[in-house]
């Protein structure tokens, strides 16, 4: 029997690599000799990095970056068999980085992300894949822009600084000094967000809040980006504005649009082509996925539909060990999820879900192959 092993992480509890571990030693409880195959998956954010490297058998590097509010710290991103990178904006510019109480979505930047691009333009790479989620900033990519050339300017001539409080003075962008290397590398953007740049479904309005920003902030960072489109549109020729997926990460969808040439696709197919899961599925018998919670959302570019549709045409079970059960979950039988097991065994508090995460993982697999091992038994002796 072999058996694909390929969850999301559990947020705030168990990495997708120590949640295949942990369905890997429940399986071997009961079925020693089954072939596993670990494929940690992440759809785009936290963890994309690990699972495209530990996927491929790619390598960890590390470069200095600036992180969110300006401090100096070391970031990884990966290098692929074939030379191509992979970064995570988050390792750079990522919420995680900043304590809840110094969230500032006016002093953030996206430098460092800028950073790790051109880290990875000198390690040679051809070919970018960024995943965006989890960003700290809403600065529209200004910040990435910076660090690799571009230079912004107020009404006055005088460079502006780094940060989304410098949006609205911006009268001037010089891009003379991008780096040249960006026109010759194909750059993918692992992102499943949809908001524009602007507007009650933009990056201020939807996320800005969670990253620290007050009604009244949340207004005025919106005018300022909408402002920096405006600029953008006059002197790039370039018009973001209601394009869907520029609102992704503060705005550096729109940043990574404009002075990359980027394209934005879904980040579970961006990650599960570079991974290249399709080469176990011919001799595979079953696959088990998994994340924090499974609902009627989940059918819009979440790991585990992501894995059954790619599953689907081979006929494959394909069966989701998750946190808990949300509302509409059955969405995803139509889908290609044949069934879905909650790893809660009784009644228990969410703190203490989060802290057996990894126990409560082992134990689902286990009972989940012992029901595999009963309905075997069942097939055999009505033949």
């Amino acid at each position: 029997m072999q058996i694909i092993i390929a969850p999301d992480s559990f947020k705030g509890s168990v990495s997708a690599i120590e949640a295949a571990n942990s369905i890997e030693r429940g399986i071997k409880k009961v079925f020693k000799d089954a072939v596993t195959i670990k494929i940690p998956i992440a759809d785009g954010g936290e963890g994309t990095v690990d699972a495209i490297i530990m996927g491929s058998q790619g390598t960890y590097k590390e470069a200095p970056v600036t992180g969110p509010l300006g401090e100096k710290l070391s970031a990884q991103y990966g290098i692929l068999p074939d030379g191509s990178a992979v970064i995570e904006m988050a390792a750079a510019s990522g919420i995680t980085l900043v304590p809840k109480e110094k969230l500032n979505p006016m002093e953030a930047t996206t430098y460092g992300t800028g950073e790790l691009v051109k880290a990875a333009l000198d390690s040679g790479a051809k070919k970018i894949i960024m995943g965006i989620g989890g960003s700290a900033t809403n600065d529209g990519g200004m910040g990435f822009a910076q660090a690799l050339g571009v230079v912004f300017k107020d009404q006055q001539g005088n460079v502006l600084g780094l940060g989304a409080k410098h949006l609205k003075t911006i009268s001037m962008i010089d891009v003379t000094d991008l780096d040249k290397r960006l026109q010759e590398v194909e750059f993918v953007v692992a992102c499943d967000v949809t908001n524009t740049l602007c507007g009650d479904q933009g990056a201020s309005a939807v996320y800005g809040p969670q990253k620290g920003a007050t009604p009244e902030l949340v207004h005025e960072l919106d005018d300022a980006l909408r402002h920096y489109a405006a600029i953008i549109k006059d002197q790039l020729s370039k018009d973001i504005l209601e394009v869907p997926g520029t609102g992704a990460a503060g705005g550096l969808g729109a940043g990574l649009l404009v002075f990359c040439k980027a394209s934005l696709k879904s980040g579970i197919k961006t990650v599960l082509e570079a991974v290249n899961i399709e080469q176990h599925l011919k001799d595979t018998n079953i696959i088990i996925t998994g994340e924090g919670k499974i609902d009627g959302q989940s059918i819009y570019g979440k790991v585990p539909v992501g894995i059954a549709e790619v599953a689907k045409p081979y006929d494959i079970p394909v069966i989701a060990i998750v946190g808990s059960i949300g509302e509409g979950a059955s969405k995803v039988y139509d889908y290609g999820i044949t069934s879905i097991m909650s790893i809660l065994d009784n009644p228990m508090s969410l703190e203490k879900a989060i802290s057996d995460g990894k126990s409560l993982l082992e134990d689902s697999a286990e009972r989940m192959m012992r029901m595999l091992k009963a309905g075997m038994s069942i097939s055999d002796t009505s033949k």
